[in-house]
């Protein structure tokens, strides 16, 4: 992931005609390889601050940035490289934008998200128009009685919900040979560096759109990764929280123990409002409670420019092999997290993770069966149960299971139960991934851990499901349910890479500071070429 080319304050540079943007963000992405696309959008890599400053002195309005991201949307995902990111948009986003728009003349602001322009996962519940699927055509029709809490939240800061995101298809967990991106009812999702490369998932449609500026910031869902990879492979900033500083119902479930929302955004900072915006206790997801007096009203107080500087922070040793091109990326930051003053310890986090072998996915599939099972029974849906959906599926196969099946569906259906001992065994064995995780930093006084979050962005292959270069840093904090974020690294072949600071519950703070500090130092963030094949000769 290529650091972002960030606009200068529109105080330091001339403005433009139109809304009045700064001179900087008039940012032309053009023609490269065998793109033909030239991107000259007004709001091109704009942040989210600088949205604020062009609302509160008047120069533009919610209603006019809805409408250009709105367009936006129009040009590029369902015409023009034709991303598939967007799976359904928000019919009352402008009235909400107006609306939010008349709160600010009569001098009521409601925070950094105010009239910020805002694609959520098509997990997520919304009490609107839209429908709530995981991408399935079995979830077809339901729409939900009761916004999620992080729906709630967000609406309480201001945002405008422009609609929902594409994913893989139930979160990724319905095939072993799945194809990241691609849901039956929201078609394959692309990546916009290169258009036949992966956006990788499940929160593909909200990397993706982030990246190609089609909305501010989003949201997106993890489990094991589906908020980390898709933002390493897209190009973007992301953040998996500590599981309970953000509620997770009105979700879609696969995993009480690993289930978490995070928010993604085009840098640091950005991903840091959004979070601010999105924690709170939540009666109805327990786990929330632990998260009191833990969360930061504004995590943006913690990012400051000199934040590596006397940290130790242990390097994943494992990525230091591998394909020439990621290592040499990686050893690049590792080198530049030295400049800014780390002191670096090589560790293996991965091998101590092994011992864990299969019990994570036992406890997914025994967590998923009962969590659909619950959200189903109270859902809109015309299933009703998760042996209801296999059957749907089966029934339409040609529409909804053309390329893959439903493994692990079927498989989840056959687990145990949560009150099984078989569950109860492998939980306690995920589990301990704290212990080896906090035992690891204890012994050689980390403050973070880092790694390569993902290898290069694979093809997308809708025959034989997704395939890595072995690259792959998701795991450890998702089984913890420690906080992991994902900051751009480099490019190879016109392909983003992300590098990886996780740390232990509830150290947010810790981990946005160094991503923060790395990505000023490097800013390796850039815009998408929407090149159309991974030949850049064949200019096919």
């Amino acid at each position: 992931m290529n650091r972002r080319n960030f606009i200068k304050s529109s105080s330091a540079a001339g403005l433009l005609t139109g809304i009045g943007l700064p001179a900087s963000a008039a940012l032309v992405t053009k023609p490269s390889g065998n793109s033909e696309f030239t991107d000259d959008f007004e709001l091109n890599e704009i942040t989210v601050t600088e949205l604020q400053k062009l609302m509160q002195t008047g120069k533009t309005s919610s209603k006019a940035l809805t409408k250009m991201y709105l367009k936006r949307i129009e040009k590029i995902d369902k015409s023009g490289p034709k991303l598939n990111a967007v799976i359904e948009l928000n019919p009352e986003a402008l009235e909400i934008a107006g609306q939010l728009d008349a709160e600010r003349k009569n001098g009521k602001l409601r925070g950094m998200l105010h009239g910020i322009p805002v694609l959520i996962k098509d997990n997520i519940d919304t009490a609107d128009k839209m429908h709530t699927t995981a991408g399935s055509l079995a979830l077809a029709g339901n729409v939900a009685s009761e916004d999620a809490f992080i729906v709630k939240k967000l609406r309480e800061a201001g945002a405008v919900i422009l609609g929902k995101t594409n994913l893989s298809e139930w979160a990724n967990f319905r095939s072993t040979r799945s194809c990241s991106g691609w849901s039956s009812r929201g078609g394959q999702t692309k990546n916009p560096f290169i258009l036949d490369r992966s956006p990788s998932g499940s929160s593909s449609g909200s990397g993706s759109a982030v990246s190609a500026n089609l909305c501010a910031v989003a949201i997106g869902t993890e489990t094991n990764g589906s908020v980390i990879a898709p933002a390493s492979y897209n190009g973007v900033v992301g953040l998996k929280p500590t599981v309970g500083l953000l509620s997770r119902s009105g979700i879609i479930p696969i995993s009480k123990t690993q289930d978490t929302a995070g928010p993604m955004g085009r840098n640091v900072t950005d991903v840091a409002i959004l979070l601010s915006a999105l924690t709170g206790i939540d009666t109805t997801d327990s786990v929330t409670r632990n998260s009191e007096g833990k969360a930061a009203k504004d995590y943006t107080f913690f990012l400051k420019t000199d934040a590596i500087k006397g940290k130790r922070i242990g390097v994943e040793k494992s990525f230091l092999t591998g394909h020439e091109s990621v290592v040499a990326l990686y050893s690049n930051a590792i080198s530049k997290l030295k400049e800014l003053g780390a002191d670096i310890v090589e560790v293996e986090l991965l091998k101590e993770m092994r011992v864990i072998g299969s019990a994570s996915f036992t406890v997914l599939q025994c967590e998923f069966k009962d969590g659909v099972n619950a959200y189903l029974a109270n859902a809109q849906a015309k299933v009703k149960t998760l042996t209801e959906v296999i059957a749907f599926n089966k029934a339409n196969e040609s529409t909804a299971m053309p390329y893959f099946k439903q493994e692990t569906l079927e498989s989840s259906e056959k687990a145990p139960n949560i009150d099984s001992k078989e569950y109860k065994d492998a939980l306690e064995k995920v589990i301990s991934s704290r212990k080896i995780i906090a035992g690891l930093m204890a012994k050689y006084k980390l403050d973070a851990i880092a790694g390569t979050s993902f290898g290069i962005p694979s093809a997308i292959d809708l025959f034989n499901g997704d395939y890595s270069d072995g690259f792959y840093f998701c795991s450890p904090a998702a089984m913890a349910g420690f906080p992991h974020i994902t900051v751009p690294m480099g490019k190879i072949y016109e392909l983003p890479v992300g590098l990886s600071f996780m740390a232990l519950a509830y150290e947010e703070p810790k981990i946005l500071a160094m991503a923060f500090a790395y990505e000023q130092a490097t800013k390796h963030r850039s815009p998408p070429k929407f090149i159309k094949s991974s030949n850049f000769s064949s200019g096919v």
